[in-house]
């Protein structure tokens, strides 16, 4: 009783405040951003996939190789001849995602304001262009554009907006006869927003080069490094995450809150995995978005384990949701389990929900360290089934066996607890026999 006085105290002080979070629309707006550029980000995945087959040369031998390593060795030297052109959609896609981010999140953000979103997105994008893509004897810089720009393209994003959306509120505009058509009114009243952002972004990216001779992203960049040192640290990782578990043990979505600033971590970090990919470099960036998928394997808390569990359980209702809950836990979604079980306000399975992902990810972030897996270098698609995103993110059959072997220690983690909730629910049934 105690236990559950304790627990409804803690709701009634962290529920309106993680509400307040998850609604807050700045970080929604980055939130939706960010999934608007996932097409982009698949389909040039799949071109960098192309350019990379899976083999070792060293290891291939002509005279012993059968047919399968006969073809792999095939594609590999077709790829090594073609490969500007093989990942032009790459570089084009995944390679620009922080100009496709900018425009997504000043969209959404506009649109949670209910001002013209495609306008705003096109204004964020042309000042990110300004600001991010400096101009050298005719040729521009791409540095910037892809994943190095993530963090610029969320602050233009949003100032931008705000700076758009004061216009509207003071009802600064020209009057316009009703006569003129609404596309040319929008035109109109956009060419002083539009002036006003350049004036401040390109100014300011102009005082920077003058005063450090860096670009504004080169500085942001420079700024934000602790910060990201600190969520980018296995650390700061594991207590972000932990956070969001905490959360979703209270009935409110963690994984939507920390999302902002893991994937962004993750993507980062893999954009930079792929990009030494790309040069021939090993890849030494471990806090990728792997490290993210495997944060939520089987849904937050790590439950597939305990479905499993529940699958074979005595208690009939258990083993409904046990079975329900599969084919959704495989592809990392696990309300089911966490509202139907439940696991909201369960202070037994609290233990093992917070435990699970801690463990899983130490063990991933040393596995990568240590060469036991592939590290991850490609963004993979969300809600997919946990084998095909271990193997997609690293083209490595080793993630697969791993994701496994993990599935396996939760339901050794999950075990004695859920047997005691188990055995709990059996003596609650008896007595009501």
């Amino acid at each position: 009783m105690e236990n559950s006085a304790f627990i409804m105290k803690l709701n009634d002080v962290l529920s309106p405040i993680a509400a307040k979070i998850g609604n807050q629309r700045h970080l929604k707006a980055i939130s939706s951003g960010m999934m608007f550029g996932l097409p982009f980000i698949v389909i040039g995945s799949f071109f960098l996939i192309f350019a990379n087959p899976p083999i070792n040369m060293d290891q291939y031998h002509p005279e012993t190789a059968n047919i399968f390593m006969t073809f792999m060795a095939g594609w590999k030297d077709f790829a090594v001849a073609n490969y500007d052109l093989i990942t032009a959609p790459y570089q084009l896609t995944m390679g620009i995602i922080g100009f496709i981010s900018v425009f997504g999140i000043a969209f959404s953000l506009a649109n949670e304001y209910k001002i013209n979103p495609s306008m705003n997105g096109m204004v964020a994008s042309v000042i990110f262009l300004m600001v991010c893509t400096p101009v050298k004897e005719g040729t521009i810089s791409l540095n910037f554009l892809g994943t190095n720009g993530l963090f610029v393209a969320i602050i233009i994003g949003l100032l931008v907006v705000e700076i758009n959306r004061l216009f509207e509120v003071k009802q600064i505009k020209l009057k316009l006869p009703d006569t003129v058509p609404p596309m040319v009114a929008t035109f109109i009243n956009m060419l002083v927003p539009l002036l006003t952002n350049i004036i401040i972004f390109y100014g300011i990216n102009l005082i920077f080069l003058a005063a450090t001779n860096k670009i504004f992203p080169e500085a942001v960049m420079e700024v934000l490094t602790p910060a990201t040192n600190i969520a980018g640290s296995l650390g700061g990782f594991l207590l972000i995450v932990t956070l969001g578990n905490i959360l979703w043990l209270f009935g409110i979505n963690g994984s939507s809150i920390i999302f902002p600033i893991v994937f962004t971590l993750g993507m980062a970090q893999t954009g930079l995995n792929a990009e030494q990919m790309a040069n021939g470099e090993t890849m030494t960036h471990l806090m990728n978005l792997q490290m993210f998928r495997i944060s939520v394997l089987g849904g937050a808390g790590g439950t597939l384990g305990l479905v499993l569990l529940m699958m074979r359980s005595k208690v009939p209702e258990y083993r409904t949701i046990g079975k329900l809950s599969l084919i959704p836990g495989i592809c990392s979604i696990n309300e089911p389990v966490i509202f139907g079980l439940p696991i909201v306000f369960n202070p037994i399975l609290a233990i093992p929900f917070l435990v699970t992902p801690i463990i899983s990810l130490l063990l991933t972030y040393f596995a990568q360290s240590l060469g036991w897996i592939g590290i991850g270098f490609i963004v993979d698609p969300s809600f997919t089934p946990f084998f095909a995103q271990a193997y997609l993110s690293s083209m490595d059959w080793r993630n697969i066996l791993f994701c496994l072997l993990l599935i396996v220690i939760s339901i050794f983690i999950y075990y004695p607890f859920f047997k005691v909730m188990e055995n709990n629910k059996t003596k609650l049934v008896d007595q009501n026999l």
